[in-house]
């Protein structure tokens, strides 16, 4: 542990569980992880050539034997916002601290790039109410920054900026926010 009281990153915690920057060999792994929120429609399924072309966003939990129980992503938008996406752990490992670990590891890799917010689009609310995020209405960045966002051809983009194209995808979701 730190001085601060918590755990360093790199280093296993008391339950032996680590959280890593991910590895191109991680892909399969991360589709394992996700698969089953995919079945479900609470994740979208991501080709693997989408997860190679963003493995450096990624971070990997490993149980106590080395294998990934979790994996999360952090996605930058713009020069004070980005985004977590993609947090999936494996199922027997919920409720076990796993996710609070990812998304703390997501939140200082935030704070190193100088980000000041989060954004997250969820069907766990609770989780992420816990961890100081709120829900948010329509627009949180200015109007100029809005008219350079809209023409991104990310998907999480166009979910933050809640545009039409992707309501299908977002039905149910909700949007949430932290400020570092």
């Amino acid at each position: 542990m730190t001085e601060h009281g918590k755990h360093a990153f790199h280093e296993r915690d008391d339950h032996g569980i680590l959280v890593r920057p991910a590895l191109a060999s991680d892909v399969p792994h991360i589709q394992r992880l996700i698969a089953p929120y995919v079945d479900r429609r609470i994740l979208l399924g991501k080709e693997n050539v989408a997860l190679y072309g963003s493995i450096q966003q990624f971070r990997i939990a490993e149980g106590p034997d080395g294998v990934p129980i979790g994996c999360g992503a952090l996605a930058v938008f713009w020069d004070d916002i980005a985004e977590v996406r993609t947090l999936a752990l494996d199922p027997e490992w919920i409720h076990k601290r796993v996710g609070h670990r990812m998304l703390e590891a997501l939140e200082h890799d935030a704070r190193e790039l100088g980000v000041a917010r989060i954004f997250c689009l969820t069907f766990e609310v609770e989780f992420f109410a816990k961890h100081g995020y709120l829900e948010i209405g329509e627009r949180v960045v200015s109007p100029d920054v809005y008219a350079e966002l809209v023409r991104s051809s990310d998907e999480g983009v166009a979910e933050f900026l809640d545009l039409a194209r992707v309501k299908p995808n977002t039905l149910g979701n909700t949007r949430m926010l932290k400020i570092l």
